[in-house]
């Protein structure tokens, strides 16, 4: 097939966390199955712009990817973008859309419908009723009001990376085409060699939604452990942050890392003692699939999309995120070596036989399929 994805930032902008390498991911596996495969995207990465050429293919990975200028940070608009997609879309078999709410998204759906090309959605999280109703609320309901609708009742397919999403968008009055459920995929790259360090660690972006609010106190009820906090502060918690936990009494115990990325990465996950990822709202939590790649057991809320993953096949814990609580369970896990072990290695092994880039395309393909011939 021929099959292009349209999604607002891609690598190397590495700034929006996740998603952007679970998309590459898909399109680099999607490629190496003999699929030809294409990216539009934008030159967005944080505040800044991205050092590549415009409007020209950069190969990635066997992946054809052109970025186009932005006129607007939110929401993303690049007029360059949107008629690039018009005039290319007719040779393709299928769109990929990546992103609800933001302009890059119904812009393709438009171009796709115009040109009779089937297109699928991902909405990576967005489609959750509070988040919806909190942050940006009025925003998301013009927008969902004068896009969005049309975009999901006219796509082939919704695609879900849990079915803790697709529990999330079912609950919104919307109307909904088939939605597949899809995860995302893990490199399973070998965890550098190592003693695990009795350490918590947590990876990703510095958020409000990631729950660092409850980790911070849930150490008071952890003696002697510390906290890794490692990613990119987009949203400038780091000071409210250091504050909870001057007031938590646990300052001298936690340390912020700053943002860490490929063998600096792989070496946190190859020592700590446990991942946390206590998020209030996280449609999949790629850093769980990480970690678990790592052999390192987990910790997250009921939130998490992986909750249920790891709950099955005893990567981890899953655990209420009030902070005695989540303390007093992780206290209990960093106390029982033996336990965190066999954690670790259930975890490698749901990795490498569910997770592998290889076998998350060929699923991909068969909702591709579908999407295609209806």
């Amino acid at each position: 097939m021929k099959i292009l994805h349209v999604v607002p930032t891609y690598l190397p902008a590495w700034r929006h966390g996740g998603p952007i390498l679970a998309v590459h991911g898909l399109c680099r596996a999607l490629a190496e199955r003999g699929h030809g495969v294409a990216v539009c995207t934008t030159d967005v990465h944080g505040d800044g712009r991205l050092d590549v050429p415009l409007g020209k293919p950069v190969d990635r990975d066997g992946v054809a990817v052109r970025y186009f200028p932005v006129r607007l940070a939110r929401p993303y608009w690049s007029p360059a973008l949107g008629a690039a997609v018009a005039e290319s879309v007719a040779g393709f078999d299928l769109v990929h859309l990546h992103s609800v709410f933001l302009w890059p998204t119904s812009a393709a759906a438009r171009a796709a419908e115009r040109a009779g090309v089937p297109f699928v959605v991902s909405p990576r999280g967005m489609l959750v009723p509070e988040l919806m109703t909190g942050r940006g609320r009025w925003r998301k309901a013009a927008w969902m009001f004068l896009a969005e609708r049309r975009t999901l009742e006219r796509a082939a397919a919704l695609h879900a990376t849990s079915d803790l999403e697709a529990r999330e968008a079912a609950r919104l009055d919307l109307p909904l085409p088939p939605v597949f459920v899809v995860p995302n995929g893990v490199d399973l790259a070998e965890a550098p060699p190592g003693e695990r360090e009795p350490f918590l660690l947590f990876l990703g972006r510095v958020s409000w939604k990631k729950g660092l609010d409850r980790l911070i106190p849930a150490l008071a009820h952890v003696p002697g452990a510390t906290l890794r906090i490692a990613g990119n502060d987009e949203e400038g918690l780091r000071p409210q942050l250091e504050r909870l936990a001057h007031t938590a009494g646990v300052a001298s115990r936690v340390a912020f890392l700053g943002p860490v990325e490929g063998d600096e990465k792989a070496t946190l996950l190859g020592r700590a003692a446990v991942l946390v990822l206590p998020s209030y709202s996280e449609n999949f939590g790629n850093v769980v699939l990480e970690a678990m790649a790592a052999g390192c057991p987990v910790a997250v809320t009921p939130e998490v999309g992986l909750a249920e993953t790891v709950r099955e096949t005893g990567a981890g814990i899953v655990v209420d995120g009030d902070p005695a609580r989540l303390g007093a369970a992780l206290a209990a896990l960093l106390a029982d070596r033996g336990r965190r072990e066999e954690m670790g290695c259930r975890g490698a092994e749901a990795a490498r036989e569910r997770f592998g880039w290889g076998a998350v395309a060929r699923r991909m393909e068969e909702l591709y399929a579908k999407a295609a011939g209806r």
